[in-house]
């Protein structure tokens, strides 16, 4: 599905709502001319105008009036201030379908369905459907990887509006909402995991002696080569890894240091604390 005929407004105009405008446009998916872009800083809105010829309002009700898909990418404790803003206007009313995506974390399906739903009656409400995301910060680079979870009023011909959105900026999985916390800890804040491995790597190259430029470079390019790797040969990471450790070998000393600090249970117990952070967040 390319080039959706559809308006799409964004409620936020941060880094991750600029992220996916431009992956929408430079993929072809959506013409800049049927993306709106809504904020409180004008600034803001005036350098996405500028950047990308998108339209620009500071009026979240109208924009959200006028939209038939609504991106909502604004900070998680500020979603019901909009929301009420939005469902408390005096003109709000669900006359043809509208597709609601948010990408606020930890803002469950029936907090969003709270504020959307109030008012409507059962054949307004089927004509919104409210699909949760949570995407990572390689978005930024058009090589995210993001998890959604539909609500009960979502088709199927919504599911693949979403997954084309989304796939513009990386991958798309379909979950379980219940599954979404476990995604948000190791997707959602899966880069920082890797980028504090790769300031590890680089620190230990700096202390035998190289250059931090040099150790970066050998770290970053290394890191992404076993990720190629992976990914083309199809093994398991832990056939590769055992391609690489020779008996008696450099490598073999590093990973017995590695399991006698017990990093790989440290790393499982890090991502359930993730996890479960997740979980409070979106009990709120």
């Amino acid at each position: 599905m390319k080039d959706i005929h559809k308006a799409i407004g964004f409620i936020g105009a941060g880094t991750m709502g600029e992220a996916m405008i431009g992956a929408l446009i430079s993929s072809g998916t959506f013409n800049a001319s049927s993306i709106t872009a809504c904020d409180t800083n004008m600034d803001r809105l005036d350098t996405l105008k500028r950047g990308y010829g998108i339209h620009v309002t500071e009026d979240c009700t109208a924009l959200f009036s006028q939209s038939d898909v609504i991106i909502l990418a604004v900070k998680p404790h500020i979603v019901g201030n909009i929301l009420q803003l939005i469902a408390g206007d005096k003109n709000y009313r669900i006359v043809q379908r509208k597709l609601v995506i948010s990408i606020a974390a930890g803002v469950t399906i029936s907090k969003l369905e709270n504020f959307l739903y109030e008012s409507l009656d059962s054949t307004a409400r089927s004509q919104l459907p409210i699909i949760r995301v949570m995407p990572n910060t390689p978005s930024l680079v058009m090589a995210g990887m993001s998890g959604m979870s539909p609500n009960s009023h979502t088709t199927a011909n919504d599911l693949a509006i979403a997954k084309t959105i989304l796939k513009a900026m990386g991958n798309v999985i379909e979950f379980k909402e219940a599954d979404l916390d476990a995604v948000t800890a190791i997707s959602g804040s899966g880069p920082a995991y890797v980028f504090y491995y790769i300031e590890s790597m680089i620190e230990a190259g700096v202390r035998a002696g190289l250059s931090a430029e040099d150790a970066s470079q050998l770290v970053v390019t290394t890191i992404k080569g076993a990720v190629k790797l992976l990914e083309e040969k199809g093994d398991s990471p832990q056939h590769l890894r055992r391609l690489v450790t020779t008996p008696g070998g450099t490598t073999e000393a590093a990973i017995k240091v590695l399991e006698t600090r017990h990093v790989q249970q440290a790393i499982v117990e890090a991502i359930a604390a993730a996890a479960e952070k997740s979980r409070e967040i979106g009990a709120r």
